[in-house]
């Protein structure tokens, strides 16, 4: 762990050599099923804060670093939500703990289903939380013309990120991209906002970043070939916040059977850092649920 790293009691910090990278997470709890939880953007495993502690009573929970995020080494230009989900089935065999409840929140989701899709011995569950996937509508939230977001398009453009966003991070994280989403400062903290930009103010800090969201705009054809010659089987939920439907609709499109659906009420869409008493107890049903 670093010197200046964020923690919290109870948690293990390790890092795993696997698949061409090092991938920092961290861990806590020693019974129960395992879960792994995967963060979205602008995060890291530290969007699960609050979370971890509510789960590790009852399971195993490991939250990782995606590569090019956090404290896991940065991604080269090649990187995409195949090469995320190739890292997180290597580290799931590293950490040798057998098949998994997975949970991917939004920017994640991309790889979470990929993981589900080629790998289904490994995944329990798989839950999605505000999360989209390229070519089933997710490329539409950078269209700023039927009100998407700008900031994809340019973390997708070449260079932009290292331009723009870098030496500025603490200010884009904090003062734009969590007010811009309605977030309450008790949710997400000017501290919370120091220790994202840590990381994400690093040299190649938004590599992960950029790698997904380019994805995002280009991999549509993929998704949908994949869905269709390999629909999920296990377990899925999808949950949102209230009044959303776009992540059930997304991933009941890519599953075969039947999607969960969970709406929660007054949260808005960094659901782990906002509500993450109503996502344990929403996450915990669906594990039980999923059990043979």
């Amino acid at each position: 762990m670093n010197s200046d790293q964020a923690t919290i009691a109870g948690v293990r910090h390790e890092t795993a050599a696997v698949n061409g990278t090092h991938l920092h997470y961290v861990t806590a709890g020693d019974e129960g099923t395992p879960v792994l939880l995967v963060h979205g953007f602008p995060e890291t495993w530290w969007a699960f804060r609050a979370l971890i502690p509510l789960l590790a009573a009852t399971h195993r929970v490991y939250a990782v670093d995606l590569r090019g995020f956090g404290d896991s080494d940065v991604a080269s230009d090649s990187y995409s939500s195949a090469v995320a989900a190739a890292d997180l089935q290597a580290l799931i065999e590293h950490l040798f703990v057998g098949p998994m409840h997975v949970v991917g929140q939004d920017l994640s989701g991309s790889a979470v289903f990929r993981l589900a899709a080629t790998h289904p011995e490994n995944v329990l569950s798989l839950t999605a939380i505000e999360a989209g996937l390229a070519g089933f509508g997710a490329e539409g939230l950078a269209d700023v013309t039927h009100g998407g977001v700008w900031y994809i398009g340019a973390l997708a453009a070449p260079g932009i990120a290292s331009l723009l966003f870098e030496q500025h991070a603490e200010a884009f994280i904090g003062e734009h991209l969590y007010p811009f989403y309605g977030v309450a400062e008790a949710a997400v903290t000017s501290k919370d906002a120091t220790e994202y930009a840590r990381s994400y103010g690093r040299p190649g800090g938004f590599s992960g970043a950029v790698g997904l969201y380019r994805g995002m705009l280009a991999e549509g054809e993929q998704l949908h070939l994949l869905a269709q010659n390999a629909p999920l089987t296990m377990p899925v939920t999808a949950i949102g916040s209230a009044g959303g439907a776009f992540t059930h609709r997304t991933f009941d499109s890519v599953t075969k059977g039947d999607v969960a659906s969970v709406q929660l009420d007054g949260v808005g869409h960094y659901v782990a850092q906002e509500a993450p008493r109503l996502l344990a107890d929403a996450l915990i049903k669906a594990f039980a649920a999923s059990a043979p």
